[in-house]
């Protein structure tokens, strides 16, 4: 089978590779020029380095992640700074550390010991999760994540140490507007897994080079099908600007397949399948698709003129907008701290340089009373605008079968059961690579 996919992002290079691993000719087309899509590398020119286009982090639960890693011939373990559960607040009001002892165990335990919640509020958020996992991770369907916590009777220093910055990392949607189940299974597969599910993995390599670099690179050797060999392609630089369908052909521009993923972001998804024929069905479908809001990451960069010896990797910072501290996550690696700005609205009529002034002021205010702030000897600030989509209950989000025959879609914007995150786009991409190729089988039977 000939495929087109139609983006090179986490998702379209999964359906890639899990094509190619079932021996079918794919053939991959990217309008940019660097593959990873929305979790990517780039050159920062004002820092004369390598950056991410925003930090991200994932978690020891991400199993189709891991595992697609390791196909490509990866050691996670080696990609990834893996550090054990655990919460520190930058100005120390807050602590919570995961001991290395079997589930559940590690959660009770960092729960009873975290340092910033009285014992009230402990058990109070003990028993949130305990009932959770009693109830098969299960909420009230339509339920935010606040009305979720305020049942729980959950305080409002639980919601702002622990709660609330756990929703934001997993949704990049507030709590008062975050859907409650889709938080459920983020903790589901997290602090309700295996001790190693909950573990935090911070990149120790730009993102493309985590593994889509790596996808691009096997693509187009001959060691997994080599009846597939020199057949695949990856085509940076190409926009595909039309679908058709003749017979059971799916033409991408005029180029015949015998199936198409298209995995794009839901904007231009709508847009390229706006060019097929339409029908109720697809009406339907498109709906879906313009039913989505978005939400906005920050990342700020500082670089700074020798090392900030900070005590961990990653570190809470308490945001105050009015205050213009917008920082809520603070990311530390040698001469560089990366500030994470979720839900980043907020700093949409801030100008940038204000921006920065302020973040920076939040960082000597937060931590440089403990940990002495370098000089800064520059910055550069990336703002991705349709970094995720609302995760707000009852949003509808499409499968990844489409309203037309032999064309699919991936994006971690699809019905994965997950947040925007990128365990979901693998899982996505995954998932329409076995569909495209069960409904080929099909049709040979």
């Amino acid at each position: 089978m000939r495929v087109g996919v139609v983006g090179a992002g986490w998702a379209g290079l999964s359906a890639a590779w899990a094509l190619h691993r079932r021996g079918h000719c794919v053939h991959v087309f990217e309008s940019g020029r660097t593959p990873g899509g929305r979790a990517r590398g780039l050159w920062s020119s004002a820092l004369n380095r390598r950056l991410d286009n925003g930090q991200h982090v994932l978690l020891g639960g991400y199993t189709e992640t891991l595992a697609q890693m390791r196909e490509l011939g990866l050691n996670p373990d080696q990609q990834f700074n893996r550090l054990p559960l655990s919460l520190h607040s930058a100005d120390g009001s807050f602590s919570l550390r995961a001991p290395s002892l079997p589930a559940p165990m590690h959660l009770l335990t960092a729960l009873l010991g975290a340092k910033g919640l009285s014992w009230p509020e402990k058990w109070r958020l003990t028993r949130q999760i305990a009932t959770l996992r009693a109830r098969g991770w299960r909420v009230r369907e339509g339920l935010s994540v606040e009305h979720w916590l305020v049942q729980g009777h959950q305080t409002e220093n639980s919601r702002r140490v622990f709660w609330n910055p756990l929703c934001l990392a997993a949704l990049n949607t507030p709590a008062a507007a975050a859907c409650a189940q889709l938080f459920a299974n983020v903790l589901r597969d997290s602090l309700g897994g295996p001790r190693q599910a909950s573990d935090i993995l911070i990149p120790d390599v730009d993102l493309t080079a985590l593994w889509p670099a790596h996808a691009v690179a096997a693509l187009t050797r001959c060691d997994a099908h080599p009846r597939a060999c020199g057949e695949n392609s990856v085509a940076f630089g190409r926009t595909i600007r039309r679908l058709a369908i003749d017979g059971n052909r799916v033409m991408l521009d005029d180029m015949p397949y015998d199936a198409a993923v298209v995995a794009t972001p839901p904007v231009s998804a709508r847009r390229l399948l706006r060019t097929l024929p339409q029908n109720t069905a697809s009406a339907r479908y498109d709906d879906m698709l313009a039913a989505f809001a978005y939400m906005p990451i920050a990342t700020i960069t500082f670089k700074f003129t020798h090392p900030w010896a900070l005590p961990h990797r990653m570190l809470l910072l308490h945001d105050h907008p009015g205050a213009n501290a917008h920082g809520q996550w603070l990311f530390s690696r040698g001469d560089l701290a990366h500030v994470v700005v979720s839900d980043a609205r907020a700093m949409a009529d801030e100008a940038q340089q204000s921006m920065v002034a302020g973040v920076l002021r939040q960082l000597r205010e937060q931590a440089g009373g403990r940990w002495p702030l370098p000089d800064v000897s520059g910055y550069h600030v990336i703002v991705e605008k349709r970094a995720t989509f609302a995760a707000v209950p009852g949003l509808k989000r499409p499968t990844n079968a489409t309203a037309w025959p032999n064309v699919w879609v991936a994006g971690d914007w699809t019905d994965t059961g997950y947040p925007a995150v990128l365990e979901g786009a693998v899982r996505s991409g995954r998932r329409a690579a076995a569909m495209a190729g069960a409904a080929q089988e099909t049709r040979r039977i």
